[in-house]
């Protein structure tokens, strides 16, 4: 069997990796991620540069440093999410932790004594680290807290919450653009547009990237029917548009958003066919971007609504698959930086 490479080359990436990225001086600066905002600048570049290092090792298929083995994640979803669970499932094992999914998608736990139980219980039993996704808001900061009070020394992930934060899908989306462009997270996204397209209100993922991508240095633009933007008081920075002909134009990146009818009371205003007449990503509205454009969505998508089908199975202008890969290497780089580099 031959020996393994002693380094990584990401294709298209002016960037070799000999060995695991410099963590900052003194370490992450928090044990818990429960919000791109509770990240420093140098956290964000490290853990980027990390998810660089992680998918290099996968794309020349190297052999993986087991930086987790003997630790213990668990898997606390109080919603439905097969990609993100599984996401995160095989970024544990894949680190040579073991990871425990707890199955509790159909119970209705609150924020309050009974999710402070449940997660002191699980934390208590040995926990390293707790995913947690669930739909109220601020869900990862009542845990860390409940566990901080309890003295428990486990980190907090927060895999999706309310309708506002999702931060290491925002990561794996950036990480995904600064492989598409070649470029480090030292360099960023300088010069680079971003529309975010669809059902913007209820959107966690839209909510992380309007908080994550401008910090890289790019332009981020919310595009959809004026129903489905979030409050005027929320993203202050971001620009809106209400048609795809002016949202479009000049974009490097467009992002679309399924429509999330669980969400919704009373519906958006149109029908599912209106929806995608005027707003849904195709080949032909992708152009009003330009010929360089490329399309991303989170998923689950919903064909011929939000984006055709032809357009997300399009390879050359599609990154939605390298979403999914950079998913698993992303959360990899959350993992072991939470579990391994804290002050």
């Amino acid at each position: 069997m031959p020996a393994p490479r002693d380094h990584a080359y990401i294709p298209g990436l002016m960037s070799l990796y000999p060995e695991r990225p410099t963590p900052p001086a003194g370490g992450l600066s928090r044990m818990h991620l429960t919000g791109i905002n509770a990240l420093s600048d140098d956290d964000l570049i490290f853990l980027l540069q990390l998810a660089q290092y992680y998918r290099a090792l996968m794309r020349d298929d190297l052999d993986i440093p087991l930086r987790l083995k003997g630790r213990t994640q668990v898997n606390l979803f109080f919603e439905n999410s097969t990609r993100t669970n599984c996401s995160f499932e095989l970024a544990g094992k894949k680190l040579g932790a073991d990871v425990i999914v707890v199955p509790v998608a159909a119970s209705s736990v609150h924020k309050g004594e009974e999710l402070q139980d449940t997660t002191q219980t699980l934390a208590a039993m040995g926990a390293d680290a707790m995913v947690v996704r669930n739909k109220e808001h601020d869900t990862a900061e009542f845990v860390s807290s409940a566990l901080g009070k309890a003295g428990i020394p486990c980190a907090v992930i927060n895999a999706g919450e309310g309708t506002r934060s999702h931060p290491t899908q925002a990561l794996l989306d950036a990480a995904t653009m600064l492989e598409s462009l070649g470029r480090t997270p030292d360099e960023g996204l300088k010069g680079i547009t971003v529309a975010i397209c669809g059902d913007i209100r209820h959107s966690r993922v839209a909510g992380s990237n309007a908080e994550l991508l401008p910090r890289l240095g790019a332009d981020v633009r919310f595009v959809g029917p004026e129903q489905l933007h979030p409050a005027a008081t929320q993203y202050g920075h971001v620009e809106r548009y209400t048609s795809l002909d002016q949202g479009l134009a000049g974009c490097d990146f467009v992002m679309a958003l399924r429509m999330q009818m669980e969400r919704m009371e009373g519906g958006y205003g149109m029908t599912n066919e209106e929806y995608h007449a005027s707003f849904g990503l195709t080949h032909e509205t992708l152009g009003l971007a330009g010929q360089h454009a490329k399309v991303l969505h989170p998923g689950p998508m919903n064909r011929g609504i939000e984006i055709s089908g032809a357009l997300a199975d399009d390879r050359a202008r599609s990154l939605i698959l390298d979403q999914v890969a950079h998913g698993v290497t992303t959360r990899m780089a959350v993992l072991d930086a939470l579990l391994t580099e804290q002050e």
